[in-house]
């Protein structure tokens, strides 16, 4: 493991593959200061936190992946928004810009509220300590997530990038149609633009393969992360995946479910087979 303040990057032995794993939001690294200022108590502001989806995912790297997770929490600083994305509501002197449904709920990269809509601060936070956290989580993930892309295109002439995610069980609620089953595993490649269709069929049949229910772009189709890094015609594709909370954790105390362990179980062949959709590309050195 290659460790950071804002986040750990765990290597396989030997790269084996060009498939890349990230989790942005599964930071639980709390400052003090920050903690101390919120008005909300520690549950309530890890309700954003994509809690132990870096644990979910920490097996890639026995099958020749690397993983990259967050150590800052996702209420602090947002990696899976643009470094632009100051909300005004939020922030002393930031100018309103065009309209931004995610600032204006609240979800900038410096995030005003947490799940539920709850207000993390009273009061404004000066534009410098806005920077301060670009400075310290923000540009580290990503030139580390910008590296490792890097390195895998030049190594395996491609790179595909598995960006992990969990979802509130009442999200898919809100969005289900009525009487249809609902998704247990939510795939995003922002409608193609992210990703080539035979990587999403892939990573898609991956899941089913393990018996979870899926659904593409609905309601979650990719974020910054996705749109930033995915460039099919460069051979750098993204796929979110979003997992349904309620199958691993009990989301009111953040904590596992008894039966982690067995769902881990069924999660451990899908994170093989989405390694070893990046086998068929070569390194380049052994050509």
């Amino acid at each position: 493991m290659i460790p950071h303040p804002a986040f750990r990057l765990f290597r396989p032995t030997r790269q084996e593959t060009s498939v890349v794993f990230s989790s942005p939001h599964s930071g639980r690294d709390y400052p003090a200061a920050f903690t101390a200022r919120s008005v909300l108590n520690a549950t309530q502001l890890r309700s954003s936190e994509d809690a132990f989806v870096d644990d979910l995912f920490a097996c890639a790297t026995d099958f020749g992946a690397p993983l990259l997770a967050a150590r800052l929490p996702r209420a602090w600083v947002d990696l899976n928004r643009a470094c632009d994305e100051f909300d005004p509501a939020l922030i002393e002197d930031v100018p309103r810009l065009g309209h931004n449904p995610r600032v204006s709920s609240g979800l900038g990269v410096i995030p005003r509220v947490v799940a539920g809509g709850r207000a993390i601060y009273r009061g404004k936070l000066s534009r410098a300590e806005a920077e301060a956290r670009l400075a310290e989580g923000w540009h580290p993930f990503h030139s580390a997530l910008r590296g490792l892309m890097a390195e895998t295109r030049a190594a395996f002439g491609e790179a595909i990038l598995i960006d992990c995610h969990s979802m509130p069980h009442e999200a898919i609620e809100s969005h289900a149609r009525p009487g249809a089953p609902r998704p247990e595993v939510v795939l995003g490649d922002r409608f193609g633009a992210a990703a080539a269709p035979g990587i999403i069929d892939r990573v898609e049949a991956a899941f089913r393969a393990a018996g979870f229910r899926t659904s593409r772009n609905s309601p979650f189709a990719g974020a910054f992360i996705a749109q930033a890094y995915g460039r099919p015609s460069a051979r750098h594709h993204v796929v979110q995946v979003e997992i349904d909370r309620a199958l691993y954790m009990d989301e009111a105390r953040i904590a596992l479910r008894p039966d982690f362990h067995e769902f881990h179980a069924r999660l451990i062949p899908v994170v093989a087979e989405l390694a070893a959709m990046g086998r068929r590309a070569l390194p380049l050195a052994a050509e």
